[in-house]
């Protein structure tokens, strides 16, 4: 989308102005947006609480307090400031004027993060058309000062139309064909589907709460090493790896975008989106950061979308996929807060407490991950011509070759008896080969 370059420096600001209600407290939402800005690299120099009595309808903060930005910026040598709210058109440029730096809202922030995740069809073309619907309200309202008349023929909309006009209405048009897209998307998303269930390797989705851990663990578990190791996996989406665990040679590690507390209304689609690829997921991780006071709401947020997905049955509040919670930041609990989440933990084996940072725990992660990618493996015979290499190459790759022998002659030369144990989709997938 390139509003926002990575490895910027910034200052986050969050204004907490008088009279609002907030889901969260000031230092949490500061704690946030300062996650969120993390998570798409850019380098946080300073953050700050700014209480604000008065909405300045021109700026959002008072004259000083725009001053103090400003020279935090200098001494920081900042390129870039994030405000954690909704900036009107004109409140942005004016900003970018006095500070002379670029400024970027709550909106603009996450889509950027939303662009950078979407991973499907209709991820991509719901973040875009949330950026032009953003564009267009900074473009209609703040750019008055461009007005200029355009003649013309009627080829253009009629004589005397503004290039803002003309700019709108391009806007406009492709939105109309985004809308359209999304239509034909939506029609073959079953298609989709199923063509993500022949995918070679299980896929395991990190889903959670902005700032739990999910990058953290995802790098743990993938390494930088994955990388230099197979150079195959270099064209993957940044944000999937692969791991390998004890029982499944590849698996594919995806870590989703981070759920967010009061989304902007015009962002939820586009959200929703980005989290598509969850649906073909084979195990689902909910990283939850269990040192945060607020964690037993954020879980009921983050299951309630999963629930809007179709991943959690509506009715009775049972899983399609199978869901794993990752009790994240164990090293940061106290003693008794320990032992008491220890008791919950111990009756219940979805439960996995974990420190990502530290390495507590991922022994046993590890472990549960492959019990479930494994679980429903059933032993096959399976008799192959010896000249069809690729097919047996695949089965020891992807099954857990229990015996292999001559089995005589056939039509077409020698045969290959071989016993595996494979789950259903991975015979599925054999059989589709």
């Amino acid at each position: 989308m390139g509003e926002v370059s990575r490895g910027a420096r910034a200052v986050v600001v969050c204004p907490d102005i008088r009279g609002q209600g907030y889901d969260l407290d000031a230092e949490s939402r500061l704690e946030e947006a300062c996650g969120l800005a993390l998570a798409i690299g850019i380098e946080v120099v300073h953050s700050v609480v700014i209480p604000v009595r008065n909405v300045r309808p021109n700026t959002l903060f008072g004259a000083g307090q725009v001053e103090n930005i400003a020279t935090t910026c200098n001494l920081e040598e900042a390129e870039l400031v994030v405000v954690d709210g909704a900036l009107s058109p004109i409140q942005q440029r004016n900003l970018e004027e006095k500070l002379k730096r670029k400024v970027i809202d709550r909106t603009g922030l996450i889509l950027e993060i939303f662009g950078e995740r979407a991973a499907t069809a209709e991820g991509r073309l719901q973040v875009e058309l949330a950026h032009l619907d953003y564009q267009q309200s900074r473009l209609v309202r703040s750019w008055t000062h461009l007005e200029r008349q355009r003649g013309g023929f009627g080829f253009l909309g009629g004589p005397g139309e503004t290039q803002i006009e003309a700019d709108r209405r391009m806007i406009r048009q492709r939105m109309g064909r985004l809308r359209k897209e999304l239509e034909q998307v939506r029609k073959t998303r079953a298609l989709h589907r199923q063509r993500r269930g022949r995918a070679p390797w299980p896929v395991i989705a990190l889903v959670g709460y902005t700032n739990a851990g999910k990058s953290t663990l995802f790098n743990r578990l993938t390494g930088a090493e994955v990388m230099a190791e197979d150079l195959l996996f270099a064209t993957l989406d940044p944000t999937m790896r692969a791991i390998r665990l004890p029982g499944v040679e590849k698996a594919i590690l995806s870590d989703t975008v981070g759920f967010i507390s009061d989304l902007p209304t015009q962002l939820v689609a586009a959200f929703r989106a980005t989290l598509e690829e969850v649906t073909a997921a084979d195990v689902i991780v909910h990283v939850r950061d269990m040192a945060n006071p607020s964690a037993a709401a954020q879980k009921s947020q983050v299951l309630g979308v999963l629930t809007d997905l179709g991943v959690i049955d509506g009715e009775d509040g049972a899983p399609q996929i199978p869901i794993v919670e990752a009790w994240n930041k164990w090293d940061l609990l106290g003693e008794d807060k320990r032992e008491e989440l220890a008791e919950l933990a111990a009756a219940d084996d979805t439960i996995l407490p974990i420190s990502a940072i530290a390495g507590t725990g991922l022994d046993e992660f590890v472990e549960a991950l492959d019990g479930l990618l494994t679980s429903g493996a059933r032993e096959h015979h399976i008799v192959l011509p010896a000249g069809e290499g690729h097919k047996i190459a695949w089965l020891h790759a992807h099954g857990n070759v229990l015996a292999e022998e001559e089995a005589g002659e056939g039509e077409d030369g020698p045969l290959r008896a071989i016993n595996v144990r494979l789950t259903e989709k991975e015979l599925g997938r054999f059989e589709s080969l």
